[in-house]
């Protein structure tokens, strides 16, 4: 059975101008071009020819690609009131690209990297499935996000989930990628698949949670590929927009223990006022010294239009809301 088109394949047919790296992901995937580096000489003809050398039943599969925002340079990329270092505003309905500013930076992304640590457990794992955590739970590092479970508590998949993304809680980080894959480096491994899947080229994980790592990175051009991946799955929505849960679990010595989990999001907690006519489905927030203060959120129009907004290394806290508020602001406009 011929393989389905990946997202990398259908999204090189369609964008030569941008998806240079994919170009190349093609060239070895289709085994095109092996030993000959003037494949990275993305000429519109090497293009035409890379095109021709992937099978048609390749070519026509489902497209994954063909709702996805391209960035092309034209868009709008300078506005005094966005002052994060990178920044972009993209449309699901249509494409369009409302908003660039340098999509394509190397960028830390601190606990956004929790986005695909759910997609994986929601699309992997059985969600009631009990774990029990162990060491890998003891996260030292000063100023860590916890949701505060210990080795030898068990809750369940989904509880873990609710505890990585509302406190952004980097013990259920590493709980979810050693109950999975056995080690974080696997998990890693495992996210770089996907990313990679996802045509996410310019992203590389070393653990499931976003604490600092020089090799670990990403831009906020793949972090809106992998979220709008994240949310065509249901219990995702509903797990980034709840405002607060209750985890009803067993500690170590099988007691009941109950934690108040809340929604680090200043649109759905309260904190930050919504700009009008805009609802805010949900997001993921990031904040590490190396990365500064991040937020990729999903916004709805009064036309229940969806968009996804990202902003990547602003200064501080209220800056991070100050920057998304002048951005999300661009959909009515």
């Amino acid at each position: 059975m011929a393989r389905s088109l990946s997202i990398g394949e259908a999204a090189l047919k369609r964008h030569y101008t941008y998806f240079g790296g994919i170009l190349l992901a093609a060239v070895l995937m289709t085994g095109c071009g092996k030993g000959d580096n003037s494949a990275l000489s993305y000429t519109p003809e090497r293009f035409a020819a890379l095109c021709e050398s992937i099978p048609e039943e390749r070519l026509h599969a489902a497209a994954f690609a063909d709702d996805l925002c391209v960035i092309t340079g034209e868009e709008p990329q300078s506005d005094p009131a966005v002052t994060a270092e990178s920044a972009a505003l993209f449309s699901l309905q249509d494409g369009r690209v409302l908003f660039q500013k340098n999509p394509f930076a190397r960028m830390n992304p601190a606990s956004i990297t929790k986005i695909m640590t759910a997609l994986i457990a929601i699309r992997s794992a059985d969600l009631t499935e009990s774990v029990t955590v162990g060491q890998e739970t003891v996260i030292t590092e000063s100023g860590a996000s916890l949701c505060h479970i210990a080795p030898g508590e068990t809750l369940t998949m989904e509880e873990l989930l609710y505890g990585l993304m509302l406190p952004s809680g980097n013990d259920a980080g590493a709980a979810i990628a050693v109950h999975m894959a056995g080690s974080m480096e696997a998990f890693s491994d495992r996210m770089n698949e996907e990313a990679r899947a996802l045509g996410a080229t310019g992203t590389h994980f070393v653990n499931s949670h976003g604490l600092t790592d020089e090799q670990h990175y990403t831009t906020a051009y793949d972090l809106y590929l992998i979220f709008q991946e994240a949310l065509k799955e249901p219990e995702f929505k509903k797990i980034i927009g709840t405002t607060e849960y209750t985890a009803e679990y067993l500690d170590a010595q099988g007691n009941p223990k109950t934690q108040i989990w809340k929604n680090s999001n200043q649109y759905l907690n309260g904190k930050t006022a919504t700009p009008e006519g805009l609802h805010v489905v949900g997001g993921k927030t990031g904040t590490t010294m190396a990365a500064g203060s991040c937020l990729i959120m999903d916004s709805e129009d009064a036309q229940n239009q969806d968009y996804i907004s990202v902003v990547l290394k602003a200064d501080s806290r209220a800056s991070l809301y100050e920057n998304m508020t002048n951005i999300i602001q661009k959909i009515a406009n």
